[in-house]
């Protein structure tokens, strides 16, 4: 039967989406890849020209760094990527959100960013999920629940989100926290509804005028239910949220016979040399790098205090440190801090403090030095595959590099695969590069990554 026939999926494009930063976005495509759902992400709204060079893709990405960004500068530049996913003729268009719910009003807005989506999609109701039990996210009763070393917190009491040096979650109820970005009208479907009759419920907010509904999720099922409506709710639908957006489609299609079972993805191999850096303040990511120095790599302080003043001499001096450490056939992690306690993190708090430096700007400077680090030791020794450890400092140090496009090439941890860049410059083109949240990965991730990823990391 024809995939475009009735009881089947529609051809083409199934989901495109935003996402407000690098790891997030990618995070999509490799729900979408390793379901068997070909998907590739962009750096920009793609052309026709690119988009030929990826037949049958049912997913379709854009990468940002809204997250990091003011309403002024989305305002500015997220309309032409939303019209421009909207023409894929995509059925679900979706802004993704990091699954932590990292955003403020002047910062990394979601409320403003669906105004901006509504002005161009203009579905029916919005479908929230930031939750996404597989990665140990949970909503339940409209609070925002995720895991951290020592459990699973409530997120304003979160040890590492209630202490973001950017946008700190002062409110775990999502619907508050997101009323505070948008004049638009709200509801919630519980876990209770969801188990009762979740289509009645969604009926009843609907006839009270909710906009935007926010859906509870703790279990599988709960998962799979959300994505039946927001399957069912196809009109084109405008949806927000984290990668359980897809994850929750992905069960609704399983659950109907849409879509085989997952298929088994084995890993990329190992290689010799590997190149990480990060511009992460997390504890996760912190413990992520006092293994991998456990494990022989080369952990390479940068200056990010002087970077973000403009002292090209700190740049300079981790990328030489860098390539003597390859020369003597370490792998280096160049890293800026070493967790939210790190001596590094107080300086540069410091340094913006006497300079009048925004902290956004900073971050841009830091990302952007990282990236330029990877590009010329790229060039310069060979190096096939790399990690960039940072949701902003992702996105920054990504467009350093000369890519276009991501597609998935190895399974980690949800939301942190192994990638395949793509690219003109003959340089870039097929690096294999991980992006990594901070708050993403195993103890291991880095050691697992020049293992070449697959099924054999830590929880």
């Amino acid at each position: 039967m024809n995939a475009g026939q009735a009881g089947g999926l529609p051809d083409g494009p199934l989901v495109a989406w935003l996402g407000d930063d690098f790891t997030g976005s990618a995070a999509v495509m490799e729900a979408l890849a390793f379901a068997g759902l070909p998907a590739a992400l962009f750096l920009d709204a793609p052309t026709p020209e690119r988009l030929a060079r990826f037949p049958g893709l049912r997913g379709i990405g854009v990468a940002t760094t809204a997250r990091a960004q003011t309403p002024e500068w989305m305002a500015a530049e997220l309309p032409r990527l939303f019209a421009s996913l909207a023409e894929t003729g995509a059925p679900v268009v979706h802004y993704k959100t990091c699954s932590t719910l990292d955003s403020a009003p002047r910062l990394g807005s979601i409320g403003a960013a669906i105004d901006i989506g509504q002005e161009i999609v203009g579905s029916p109701w919005v479908p929230c999920l930031v939750a996404a039990p597989v990665m140990r996210r949970y909503q339940v009763f409209g609070n925002l629940f995720a895991s951290a070393p020592g459990g699973v917190f409530r997120l304003d009491r979160h040890p590492v989100m209630a202490r973001h040096p950017a946008t700190p979650m002062d409110e775990a109820e999502v619907t508050r926290h997101l009323a505070r970005q948008t004049a638009r009208s709200f509801g919630l479907i519980d876990i209770e509804a969801l188990e009762a009759d979740a289509e009645a419920a969604l009926a009843g907010l609907r006839a009270e005028g909710c906009e935007v509904i926010a859906l509870d999720a703790l279990t599988g099922p709960h998962m799979e239910t959300n994505g039946r409506l927001i399957w069912q709710a196809r009109a084109p639908l405008l949806a927000v949220g984290s990668q359980g957006v897809e994850y929750a489609l992905i069960a609704h299609w399983r659950a109907a016979g849409l879509i085989p079972p997952e298929p088994a993805t084995p890993g990329a191999g190992p290689v010799r040399r590997m190149l990480a850096v990060s511009g992460s303040v997390s504890p996760v990511t912190a413990a992520q790098i006092d293994r991998a120095a456990a494990e022989g790599f080369e952990v390479i302080g940068l200056d990010a205090a002087a970077v973000a003043r403009g002292d090209a001499g700190a740049e300079a001096a981790a990328e030489a440190a860098a390539l003597d450490a390859l020369g003597r056939g370490r792998d280096p992690l160049i890293c800026t801090a070493r967790g939210p306690d790190d001596a590094a993190v107080a300086a540069l708090r410091r340094a913006l403090d006497a300079t009048g430096i925004a902290p956004e700007a900073a971050g841009e400077r830091i990302g952007a030095a990282l990236g330029r680090i990877v590009a010329r030791l790229v060039r310069r020794t060979g190096l096939g595959r790399v990690v960039i450890s940072g949701g902003d400092t992702s996105g920054h140090a990504a467009r350093e590099l000369g890519l276009f496009a991501f597609t998935a090439l190895a399974p980690t941890t949800p939301g942190a695969a192994l990638l395949q860049a793509w690219s003109d410059d003959p340089a870039m083109d097929g690096l294999q590069i991980a992006l990594k949240g901070g708050q993403m990965g195993s103890p291991d991730y880095f050691g697992w990554i020049k293992r070449g990823g697959g099924t054999a990391g830590e929880d």
